[in-house]
């Protein structure tokens, strides 16, 4: 089992940044892939990016491409996903998730595992 703790959100005006992260623990979280995803107030949860079990490899969704990184460091167990040139409309909750394994993967229903979320507020 793996289980994920993410923290780092807060409020920012428009083209400030934030570092998300997602420190996981659990026998098997070495061998995990990580993804973010994010809700928006009345809206369904989307893809964010995710990070291979090595971290050799990683995605971030094309409409975030070029603002959004998602890294990760095994020694430290975490994820993170930094943010910058922020706008409004990426106002929401964000969660890591994991699944054991070594592919990836953009859709949730493929993760397992969830941290609790961690609100990102984004002020015009």
């Amino acid at each position: 089992q793996v289980q994920l703790v993410d923290s780092g959100g807060g409020l920012v005006t428009a083209g400030g940044s934030l570092r998300l992260s997602c420190v996981a623990s659990g026998r098997t979280v070495s061998r995990s892939c990580v993804g973010w995803f994010r809700q928006a107030p009345g809206k369904d949860r989307e893809f964010v990016a995710w990070v291979n079990w090595s971290g050799t490899m990683s995605h971030v969704d094309d409409s975030l491409k070029g603002r959004l990184t998602i890294s990760r460091d095994n020694a430290k167990n975490t994820v993170y996903l930094q943010m910058n040139t922020l706008k409004p409309e990426d106002t929401a909750v964000y969660y890591c998730a994991a699944f054991e394994g070594w592919g990836s993967s953009t859709s949730q229903t493929d993760y397992d595992y969830w941290g609790q979320g961690t609100q990102v507020i984004v002020s015009s």
